[in-house]
């Protein structure tokens, strides 16, 4: 009987270690006080990441290029993957791609890149809740699962109108977007508004290239380049993506200046490209990847300025001796004074809304 009754005493505490032994929280729980489990925000981190583009897709040279820098930053310093998608129409292929990338479940962020994304974006994330989206370049407010990086293009097209002022010989500069919308309105107002606070007699004359194609049209933004140049515009900046190209090669044929957009460009045609006027949607897209990762992130809209380091212009490698030592400062100086908010830019064109 003595034998049983020990026999049944090692059992019972074999089993009560073995209930012990199970009592923490399972993987990807943690208790919070008094006992309840949540999940843990490193557990549901899979550092994969989805990201659609915009038209033109990569090897724009400028603004999808510039998102996939800031993924490629990620991959080597945070490890993660991240699957792409780039459509040839983005307002009518985006949609679909986003719900393809969010019924999978198995992304911790998707990006919508491009103002033409909004209603897209809106309807995956309004379709997935529990989806992550981040949007460049647009406001989405009202869903939880949507974050919007935007940048203050005015800001740093100021710096670029005011050095287009400065190396003008003729009073006359030129500007060239893409399609005519507020967001490349904000290139035209800012490009204007510092050519004048240069020259207040400049002559800016603005032009679009519009149709189904404006930011992938090198052609039409050649021809429309080269009328610019033939009304006396000795200094062309473009905000119209891929079509950049076209502006380039008209400036280099006819002699004159242009100024590029969103990313370094200044080594496509050297000497011709006085500067970029830079975007930093790289760092923006790094951040956000970044704060997702280490769950912070949330839906609140994220602005890049001056002031923010967001937009600017390049170092001039290229250009620095034909724009001279005192341009420079002078630019510096105009940089600081928008960072301290001496100099407001309005990111709206004058008489149009």
């Amino acid at each position: 009987m003595r034998k049983i009754l020990t026999f049944l005493s090692i059992m019972a505490t074999l089993v009560l270690f073995v209930a012990c032994g199970n009592s923490k929280p399972a993987e990807g729980e943690q208790k919070k006080d008094g006992g309840e489990k949540q999940v843990a925000q490193s557990a549901d981190v899979k550092k994969n990441i989805a990201v659609v583009y915009s038209t033109g897709g990569k090897g724009d040279k400028s603004f999808n290029d510039a998102v996939f820098h800031g993924l490629e930053k990620a991959k080597a310093e945070l490890g993660i993957k991240f699957s792409e998608y780039e459509p040839k129409n983005a307002e009518s292929e985006a949609k679909e791609a986003l719900e393809k990338f969010a019924e999978t479940g198995e992304y911790d962020l998707i990006i919508g890149v491009g103002f033409t994304m909004k209603e897209s974006v809106i309807a995956a994330a309004t379709a997935y809740p529990d989806q992550k989206f981040a949007i460049v370049d647009e406001t989405i407010t009202g869903l939880p699962n949507v974050t919007s990086l935007t940048f203050k293009e005015h800001e740093g097209s100021f710096l670029v109108g005011a050095l287009a002022a400065m190396m003008s010989k003729t009073g006359t500069v030129g500007f060239i977007g893409g399609m005519e919308n507020p967001v490349i309105q904000k290139f035209e107002a800012g490009f204007a508004q510092g050519a004048k606070y240069i020259n207040p007699n400049i002559k800016v004359l603005t032009v679009y290239i519009g149709g189904s194609n404006a930011f992938n049209d090198p052609a039409s933004a050649k021809t429309k380049t080269e009328t610019l140049i033939q009304q006396k515009a000795d200094v062309v900046y473009h905000a119209a993506g891929g079509s950049g190209a076209g502006v380039f090669q008209a400036a280099k044929e006819k002699n004159v200046y242009a100024i590029g957009v969103d990313s370094d460009q200044d080594d496509i045609v050297p000497g011709t490209i006085l500067t970029s006027m830079m975007k930093y949607v790289d760092v923006a897209t790094f951040n956000i990847v970044k704060d997702t990762l280490e769950g912070k992130y949330t839906n609140e809209h994220h602005e890049y300025g001056v002031k923010e380091n967001g937009v600017g212009t390049t170092n001039f490698k290229n250009t620095k001796d034909k724009i001279g030592e005192e341009n420079i400062k002078k630019l510096d100086q105009i940089k600081q004074d928008i960072s301290d908010g001496k100099i407001t830019v309005s990111p709206t064109v004058e008489g149009k809304k």
